[in-house]
């Protein structure tokens, strides 16, 4: 493992205490993506959208439901209520 200095752990340290916000900003930025995509971009979107689902830790059934709606507004919803609970 390689020593890192101290100014790199508190950088590696505070992207774990925000890794949560990190992962949400990041489903803001593909929401608003997905609303412009059209074909292979828009199944592009979706699975890093369903890949940060799974790093917030939401239930497979409802990232599947989410999903297979194919509706932007639902995630919307979703990405609303993960916010309300920070």
């Amino acid at each position: 493992m390689p020593e890192y200095s101290k100014h790199q752990r508190n950088i590696i340290k505070r992207y774990y205490e925000n890794h949560d916000q990190i992962q949400l900003q990041k489903l803001q930025e593909q929401l608003t993506e997905l609303y412009l995509a059209e074909g292979k971009s828009r199944d592009k979107r979706w699975k890093t959208i369903t890949a940060a689902l799974e790093k917030l830790k939401i239930p497979a059934s409802r990232i599947e439901h989410v999903r297979k709606s194919d509706n932007p507004q639902l995630l919307g919803k979703l990405i609303e209520e993960l916010l309300a609970k920070q």
